[in-house]
């Protein structure tokens, strides 16, 4: 039993890894005030367009970079609606997802001829697993002991975006809380104009927060098509980025509750992918379509608001306008 446990954690870190990433990227965000829906958007460029290049280039370097590109000129598109143009910034974002939804099937039908798809990723064209020294291997787990499972499961045997991704929390943390550019970050998404007035460029700030939302999303798109999977599909995306805002308004905006809301859903995602245990352990017959559903109903659960209040930034999603 504890083997299996360990296995579904194991998954659990993998299944919530573009969670995290697109989680801190709209905390980032909303922190500074502006409200990210297109998060969902941005994934699914990035995932297409790192896949796109890997495939083309074999380097899943240069595709990384390629969908961190195209997540980030989309924050930029955000940018210019909601903070330049003083757009409202919930249909910024929804066009963003439209936009990415057709764009990608139709690019990649132009491109590999596939049906939205692109050619599978092998090589050194996808994110490979990392095996830390000493760890396990195959049969050699059965009979080692549980210190040894929790290593070779848990710690050893993920790709660099998973460690990465982990390593985002604390930085996240610290640059948000200990840095004077995140008590300005913060500041802004309160009150714009006490932060003006105190002769902080308001703007330069949340253009800051919007492309560095661009760059954890690009990551996280990147992450789906290279490393959880081997090439681009269409819609892979699946809702992960509308699950990513949940987590965040469960997580009340900070960035380690931001990895226990991550990873409860991608403790979900893993269980769906191991009803046996369920069965075997519980003895309860569960259909695979329900645990598949559970992580989308706990989004409306938390989006409804029955897990409690959440307080956004007080300037989220309000465009300011400089006083003259």
């Amino acid at each position: 039993m504890f083997l299996d446990l360990v296995q579904v954690f194991d998954s659990s870190f993998r299944m919530a890894t573009p969670l995290l990433l697109a989680c801190l990227a709209g905390l980032f965000s909303e922190r500074a005030g502006i409200f990210d829906i297109g998060l969902e958007g941005k994934m699914l460029a990035a995932a297409f367009l790192s896949a796109a290049v890997a495939a083309m280039t074999g380097s899943v370097w240069l595709g990384l970079l390629a969908g961190i590109g195209a997540s980030v000129v989309m924050s930029v598109v955000h940018g210019l609606a909601s903070i330049t143009f003083r757009g409202d910034q919930i249909i910024s974002g929804v066009a963003i997802n439209f936009l990415a939804a057709g764009l990608t099937v139709v690019v990649s039908q132009s491109w590999f001829g596939q049906g939205g798809r692109t050619p599978q990723l092998t090589g050194a064209g996808r994110f490979e697993t990392l095996d830390m020294p000493g760890a396990l291997q195959g049969a050699e787990k059965a009979s080692a002991n549980p210190m040894m499972h929790l290593y070779s499961e848990l710690v050893s045997g993920h790709t660099i975006l998973v460690y990465l991704a982990l390593l985002m929390v604390p930085l996240s943390w610290y640059v948000l809380y200990r840095t004077r550019f995140g008590l300005r970050l913060r500041a802004v998404g309160e009150n714009p104009a006490a932060v003006d007035t105190a002769g902080v460029n308001v703007v330069f700030l949340r253009y800051s927060a919007v492309l560095i939302c661009g760059v954890l999303c690009g990551i996280a798109g990147a992450y789906l098509a290279t490393a959880l999977q081997a090439g681009f599909v269409k819609e892979m995306t699946a809702g992960r980025g509308f699950i990513a805002l949940a987590a965040l308004i469960f997580a009340k905006w900070r960035p380690w509750h931001a990895l226990y809301a991550c990873m409860l859903f991608g403790f979900l995602q893993a269980l769906a992918l191991r009803p046996d245990l369920i069965e075997k352990y519980l003895a309860i017959k569960v259909q695979v379509q329900l645990l598949d559903a559970l992580p989308y109903i706990l989004t409306v659960v938390i989006l409804a608001g029955l897990v409690g209040k959440a307080t956004p930034p007080k300037a989220g999603g309000q465009a300011y306008v400089k006083e003259n």
